[in-house]
């Protein structure tokens, strides 16, 4: 018997009313990611990728359509639930690290499980403790963002999205601010995460070489999806 997707979308929708004017960034969108894929998502500016991740993360909410992420109808959750929905089972990584500058790498990192209730003190340390190992970050846990290589401040994002072991990780052009050995590097931890830890992880990217590190490449234009191919990665 064959498993349901980890992430389902059927005639997804997003419209944005500006006064008398609509825009559709989704139309009518359908797809299906099995759990512990790495897909990558392409295409022009305004096609929808952003929007995409943004709805099945859970930030934003589906005009119409189903929209189905580990199990849960994301599209039927009140706002409380869709904030506890999205701590526990989503990390996202973010282009531009988003890190606190004033604030070490551990304490970053430790910032989301801030919100979790009947965590310890000595919980959080292992489990930040655990996330900066993951991605090679052990030695560099008390250094602040500006004492870090972009390369380092975007594996500490990841650590920082990866502190509550969610199965969900959604990426938005993370190595759009890397030089190519620091993305490669990145991209080489998001596949170990992927095919090791069985992560499901959706990648945007206008970077085709990094696209293709993902097991498969979607491309969306004005909403939809015009092609699929599986990727080779390197």
């Amino acid at each position: 018997m064959t498993s349901p997707p980890f992430i389902r979308c059927r005639g997804l929708t997003r419209i944005y009313r500006k006064g008398r004017i609509e825009v559709t960034p989704l139309d009518r969108l359908d797809l299906d990611v099995p759990e512990g894929e790495f897909l990558a998502l392409m295409g022009p500016s305004g096609s929808g990728k952003t929007t995409l991740l943004n709805l099945i993360s859970g930030i934003d909410r589906p005009t119409s359509g189903e929209l189905v992420v580990g199990g849960e109808d994301l599209a039927s959750l009140s706002r409380g639930r869709l904030t506890r929905w999205r701590a526990e089972r989503c990390g996202y990584i973010f282009q531009l690290y988003h890190l606190v500058p004033i604030l070490s790498a551990f304490e970053n990192v430790e910032l989301p499980l801030l919100l979790r209730k009947g965590l310890t003190r000595a919980d959080r340390r292992h489990r930040v403790a655990a996330a900066l190992d993951r991605v090679g970050l052990s030695d560099r846990a008390t250094h602040r963002p500006a004492e870090l290589s972009g390369g380092q401040e975007q594996r500490v994002a990841i650590a920082r999205a990866l502190v509550a072991d969610p199965p969900l990780l959604v990426a938005d052009e993370p190595t759009g601010d890397l030089d190519r050995e620091s993305a490669d590097q990145i991209l080489a931890l998001l596949r170990t995460l992927s095919s090791e830890h069985g992560k499901t992880i959706v990648m945007v990217t206008h970077d085709a070489k990094a696209a293709e590190s993902a097991g498969r490449i979607l491309h969306l234009e004005k909403g939809r999806l015009v092609e699929s191919a599986v990727a080779t990665p390197a």
